[in-house]
């Protein structure tokens, strides 16, 4: 651990985190499972992971999914172990006899022929919380196979995001990182609530009914006009100005939506748009809406007209809401990011230093941080085991 990491360790004890004092067993891979013990760990749980003996493979997977293992595995402790072997399988007991939340993904009913279900586990431990994050919660798909690309399509979420015909993902695993998030939610409510009751609780995180929920809006479009929500690159938006422009830079767009009878006002005032001031009738949103036929095409060429250092100034002048569109590397020299901690140095396994997003919270003004670097395989293994030993188990 590098002097910076220990001053985070010590910085952390002086001032403890949420949820320091917390211990979480997390036997994960890939990124629902990872993301819920990442964020535990960021907020100050002890998280060890329990990885199997070559390591968790996710460390090793090339392409899309080499940025899985360093996103979602700070802050956490490694021990490998061979469950399937008899005297590591009680090791992965005893750690679980002693934690507070255990985390699992793998396949329904896996852990349980271990003896490492939330039935068996409990019993030794009533208090213990045990997150289960699944593809499907119950119900006839409750035994399928899920992948967040799985559930983005047969969730509706792929056929909102794509043009008609050409159904597509999500650009991040948004549904596994918010699969995660739900599982954290139960995962503190259940803690809250053992501070009432003294007892545990069985929660269970899943994919699809997260995909579910995230187009529950799109449902609700439906029964609130009867028609049903086209996707989103077809959409009739709710507002006129609510898109991607061009700007005189080639290549160089931006963001820019109006979404408030009084930003229209402002909009107009600031870019000199007399003309679309004068017309009394487009005073309102919904007005706007039906003629962005004829406001956009003049809206665009004045956008085209002008550099893009220009507009922005204009556009942070006035208030407007307006993005340039970034790339994910480019968030790395992103000004705002790196002045308030919203971004941490993680070592890579080739002793790379890779920056790396915050969790996106202040707490009293302090952004969580980190405490422990990416774990190497089995790099807590001799503590851990060693501590089980002296416990007698």
């Amino acid at each position: 651990m590098s002097a910076k990491q220990e001053n985070e360790g010590a910085g952390q004890q002086a001032n403890p985190a949420p949820l320091a004092g917390i211990t979480v067993i997390e036997f994960t891979h890939m990124v629902m499972g990872p993301s819920v013990g990442v964020i535990l760990g960021d907020l100050g749980a002890d998280v060890i992971k329990v990885e199997p003996p070559e390591g968790d493979r996710t460390r090793t997977l090339l392409g899309s999914g080499s940025g899985y293992f360093p996103m979602f595995n700070r802050n956490k402790r490694s021990i490998c172990l061979d469950l399937k072997n008899p005297d590591d399988l009680k090791h992965a007991q005893a750690l679980c006899a002693d934690a507070d939340v255990v985390i699992e993904n793998f396949r329904p009913g896996t852990l349980a022929r271990l003896g490492l279900g939330y039935e068996a586990l409990s019993e030794a431990n009533p208090g213990l919380i045990y997150c289960s994050a699944k593809g499907f919660l119950k119900g006839p798909y409750e035994e399928r196979t899920a992948l967040d690309e799985v559930t983005q399509m047969m969730g509706g979420l792929a056929y909102m995001t794509g043009p008609p015909g050409r159904p597509l993902r999500a650009g991040s695993s948004v549904i596994d990182i918010t699969g995660g998030m739900f599982g954290v939610i139960g995962i503190l409510a259940a803690l809250e609530q053992r501070h009432r009751t003294g007892k545990g609780a069985e929660i269970k995180c899943s994919l699809y009914e997260t995909t579910a929920f995230l187009v529950g809006q799109h449902i609700a479009q439906k029964a609130v006009t009867g028609a049903a929500a086209r996707p989103m690159p077809v959409r009739i938006s709710a507002w006129a100005i609510y898109d991607v422009f061009e700007t005189a830079n080639e290549g160089e767009q931006l963001f820019v939506g109006v979404v408030s009878d009084g930003q229209w006002k402002t909009f107009c005032a600031d870019f000199g748009m007399t003309e679309l001031a004068a017309r009394t009738e487009w005073e309102t949103n919904n007005e706007r809406v039906k003629a962005r036929d004829e406001i956009i095409p003049v809206v665009s060429a004045l956008f085209r007209s002008m550099p893009r250092e220009e507009l922005v100034a204009k556009l942070e002048k006035s208030g407007l809401p307006f993005a340039p569109i970034a790339k994910p590397e480019e968030l790395v020299d992103d000004a705002h990011l790196n002045a308030g901690g919203g971004l941490l140095d993680v070592t890579l396994a080739d002793g790379t230093v890779a920056r790396l997003p915050a969790l996106p919270l202040e707490i009293d003004g302090m952004r969580p941080g980190l405490f422990r670097d990416l774990p190497r395989p089995d790099e807590h293994g001799d503590e851990l085991r060693n501590r089980i030993a002296g416990t007698g188990r």
